[in-house]
């Protein structure tokens, strides 16, 4: 082998290497993007104000907590997504929506990823996932957020 080949087959092991590792990671991407991440204080600044433009706020978790929202039940199980789908199959794909769980840490649940890959899914453009970190007690209950009575 002489050296310009051995190089050769070094830079291309390297390719293979930095290749595997971008579709490793891209596979583990999520379904949204950094944007579509909406803060809890940020949603409870738009519930509390009278003049603000409401978005159709929906649980995809086992409760509808937050004020106005409507739950589907979890996300996780298909019945629940077909529920989510007939809720939003006549709004417009434009319409501001936000979906939240909150039965557990954000990065273990269950429900977020289905119900937002089904958003995109069908078109959706205005659609965010309250970004509950934690859980709903902690980072809306006890944060003093409208809650359903």
């Amino acid at each position: 082998m002489t050296k310009k080949t051995g190089l050769f087959s070094i830079a291309i092991l390297a390719l293979c290497i930095v290749a595997a590792i971008f579709q490793t990671s891209w596979k583990n991407a999520e379904p949204w993007t950094p944007e579509q991440l909406l803060e809890p204080s940020a949603l409870a600044a738009t519930i509390a104000d009278d003049g603000a433009k409401k978005p159709l706020i929906i649980s995809i978790g086992p409760a509808a907590t937050i004020k106005t929202s409507v739950g589907v039940g979890p996300a996780s199980e298909a019945e629940n997504l077909v529920k989510l789908e007939e809720l939003l199959k006549k709004e417009p794909k434009n319409r501001d929506i936000v979906i939240y769980c909150g039965c557990c840490p954000f990065k273990k649940c269950p429900n977020v990823r289905p119900a937002f890959t089904k958003l995109n899914e069908m078109g959706f453009t205005n659609h965010k996932l309250l970004n509950v970190s934690n859980n709903l007690k902690t980072d809306w209950l006890d944060k003093g957020y409208p809650a359903i009575d």
